[in-house]
């Protein structure tokens, strides 16, 4: 449920008071599109929070989801330290790449806390 909050809330900054921030992150290969990437990222966050506070049945499906998706933006947290693009208060290469080391903790909690990974072990077993 955490999680699904999480996302939600992150989703509703994409559309809103963090658009330009997440906009820094955008990989410059997609700059020309960066209002719609942040749009669109945010509305599939917000879509994937809310399906994992709703749809809790299909929490190990929407977990699989979340962690692509986790894997998906990765790439312009990767572009945001290449650049040293400040955003987020991340100001330095440091701070930048300290977040880096974060997003593979987000793909763990996605498939963690869904049951994601523990449903894949037991299929394999």
């Amino acid at each position: 449920m955490a999680l699904g909050f999480a996302l939600a809330y992150a989703g509703v900054g994409h559309l809103t008071s963090s658009r330009l921030e997440f906009q820094a992150q955008v990989p410059t290969i997609f700059r020309s599109y960066a209002d719609f990437v942040v749009l669109a990222s945010g509305i599939v966050e917000i879509l994937l929070g809310v399906g994992l506070i709703a749809l809790w049945k299909y929490r190990v499906q929407i977990g699989w989801l979340v962690g692509l998706f986790f894997i998906a933006v990765f790439w312009g947290n990767i572009s945001q330290y290449l650049n040293g693009v400040d955003a987020f208060g991340l100001n330095s290469d440091r701070a930048r790449f300290v977040r880096l080391l974060f997003q593979p903790l987000l793909v763990a909690w996605a498939l963690g806390s869904t049951g994601a990974w523990s449903t894949y072990r037991r299929s394999r077993g």
